[in-house]
């Protein structure tokens, strides 16, 4: 889930890192007096206002990031009405800024502006394209999402009676999302904008699961059977029958009806074919995702050539670890001994989530010989619900709350305990906790006297790029003593280079599923529920899977080049806290941004 795509065309930032903001404030360029502050205090203004009306339009990313006016709402976001004032917004708020424009501005000011202006271009460049006809697949899921709400064990609080009032108002507007998904679908068969049908045959089941003969068996009375004991016996009679009601009258049957017309009626008129090209408009579509997902201007053509470099340079690093663990044998032969032998897989799932947990302490301690300080917010590591395991990714991190009223949470699957193996959990933990998106996502939080807009927003590129480097600075602090454990973090690396080659092969070459599905099995050492959960993720949500390696290679270039500049002088964690310290930036804006560090040194 995203707020609207603020970005930015770039701004030349000198850092030399001392006010806090990771700004030169001498060596940028002064706005001239008065004039430059009434100016500045108007754009801030701007920006206060437009996140605010934005928050109103999407009250679940209000809640998200700890705004709990709108906590009683769910907008009916694939709505007509709604699209519409999304795109007047994005329209004034943007001629408001041109209006006012960035002349005389310089460091922060300057960066905002520009990042402010990308947003609302980019997402007016979106406008183009109907996503709102494909409103549902088995990944990107909104009646999956407010299970998992509605259960108490996500973003929504249930502490207090209001909370649960609230959420009885979230209910009846899920409804109208329900019934408004199905519009859109049939708005979309009517057009040729169908979701392929590998894909919708495993949504048939999740929605089916929500559809309970009794009602204390639905996700949506745990909140119910888990009420606080301040709660009077009055207030609990009253919640109890209210919950019962709704979830009796209108959360089961709008399940039940939107399962019954995927199976009947969308199944028979979707798609055999799986890649973007095949939509309506497919190829201008997915170079919109491209740019917008990697913030750069590579073609789907550069990308797909820089992955199959990366399988090829990674897999002669895998073949090294083979030889010095003496294995004869071939890399797909390797790859068939660490997925078969019992040595390398957990029989029960707590012992999984157990062992991500233990490496909490150790990894905390050897990140500190990198970074000048680790985040102020906590996580916890948590089992993915059985209610979408079987379709989530192997790992996932849900950022905690500004307010720190919730945690930040790491969700690790245990679903088919023989396709997680040992090997992989090192790396996995490193991506997604510390050093990865936990300690990425919780210093941003951090962050003072930055716009709203930009601390809670966010670029792909850098984050899911963020995470895979993260995963890379293993060896250098320590961890991957054992070879196994640092062939699962080449084979993760590997992962996302074969993401580059088999996103575009799906949605710029034309691949159907099962080749991609062959160029995972001959490249790769993963197995079947893995490789197919990955491939229909892929399909599912087009371009996203890019940001992994190209924002690494980013970063990397960027440490290396540094390093080569600096000499003695590079200093490690000087670095990181460059990258780190203004929040996510688009790629451009991050490489320019280190290219005034360098200079200023």
């Amino acid at each position: 889930m995203k707020i609207a795509r603020f970005a930015s065309l770039l701004v030349a930032l000198m850092l030399l890192a001392c006010d806090g903001t990771g700004i030169d404030q001498d060596r940028m360029p002064e706005a001239a007096g008065a004039d430059a502050g009434e100016k500045i205090a108007r754009l801030n203004e701007l920006y206060e206002e437009c996140f605010d009306r934005s928050m109103e339009l999407n009250p679940i990313y209000a809640t998200f990031i700890g705004d709990y006016r709108y906590n009683d709402r769910f907008s009916n976001s694939i709505g007509p009405e709604h699209i519409e004032k999304t795109s007047a917004l994005t329209h004034e708020c943007l001629d408001r800024l041109l209006a006012i424009g960035s002349g005389g501005l310089g460091g922060q000011d300057l960066l905002s502006f520009q990042i402010f202006q990308r947003n609302q271009e980019e997402n007016l460049a979106g406008e183009k394209f109907p996503g709102e006809l494909l409103p549902l697949n088995q990944f990107r899921s909104t009646p999956n999402f407010f299970a998992q709400m509605g259960s108490g064990a996500s973003l929504h609080p249930f502490k207090t009676v209001k909370d649960y009032q609230d959420f009885l108002g979230r209910i009846d507007g899920f409804v109208i999302w329900m019934h408004q998904a199905r519009d859109n679908m049939l708005a979309g068969m009517k057009k040729g904008l169908v979701q392929p049908r590998v894909l919708m045959e495993k949504v048939v089941p999740q929605l089916a699961t929500q559809v309970v003969d009794d009602i204390e068996e639905s996700l949506f009375y745990r909140p119910i059977q888990n009420m606080p004991e301040s709660f009077s016996e009055d207030e609990r009679t009253t919640l109890t029958a209210a919950y019962r009601d709704a979830i009796a009258n209108k959360l089961i049957p709008v399940y039940g009806m939107l399962r019954d017309f995927v199976r009947d009626e969308y199944l028979p008129a979707t798609r055999e074919t799986v890649g973007m090209k095949d939509l309506p408009g497919g190829d201008a579509w997915y170079a919109h995702l491209i740019a917008t997902t990697t913030t750069t201007d590579l073609s789907a053509q550069a990308i797909h050539e820089i992955g199959l470099a990366e399988v090829e340079r990674i897999q002669a690093a895998m073949q090294v670890v083979m030889d010095e663990v003496g294995f004869d044998g071939t890399l797909k032969e390797f790859f068939e001994y660490l997925n078969s032998d019992p040595q390398f897989y957990f029989d029960e799932r707590d012992q999984l989530i157990d062992g991500y947990k233990a490496l909490r302490e150790e990894v905390h301690a050897k990140a500190l010989k990198i970074f000048d300080r680790l985040p102020k917010a906590d996580y916890e590591i948590r089992a993915v619900e059985p209610f979408r395991e079987k379709t989530a990714s192997g790992g996932s991190y849900m950022r905690a709350s500004p307010d720190g009223s919730r945690p930040g949470v790491f969700y690790a699957n245990a679903y088919d305990l023989k396709a997680r193996p040992k090997w992989a959990m090192q790396s996995l933990f490193l991506h997604e906790a510390i050093p990865g998106h936990h300690f990425q996502g919780a210093l941003t939080l951090e962050i003072e006297d930055m716009p709203r807009f930009r601390k809670f927003g966010g670029y792909t590129a850098y984050s899911e790029g963020w995470g895979l480097y993260a995963e890379l600075l293993g060896k250098e602090i320590g961890m991957y003593a054992d070879p196994y454990q640092y062939f699962g973090a080449l084979n993760a690396e590997l992962w996302r280079a074969i993401r580059l080659v088999v996103d575009t092969g799906l949605h710029y070459r034309g691949w159907t599923r099962q080749q991609v599905l062959d160029y995972m099995y001959a490249n790769s050492a993963t197995k079947e529920a893995r490789a197919v959960a990955e491939a229909e993720r892929y399909i599912a949500i087009p371009s996203q899977a890019l940001a992994y390696k190209i924002g690494q290679l980013k970063i990397s270039e960027l440490r290396a080049r540094a390093e080569s500049a600096l000499g003695e002088r590079f200093d490690i964690k000087a670095f990181h806290r460059q990258v780190l310290e203004d929040g996510p930036l688009p790629l451009s804006v991050l490489e320019a941004k280190i290219d005034r560090w360098i200079a200023g040194h």
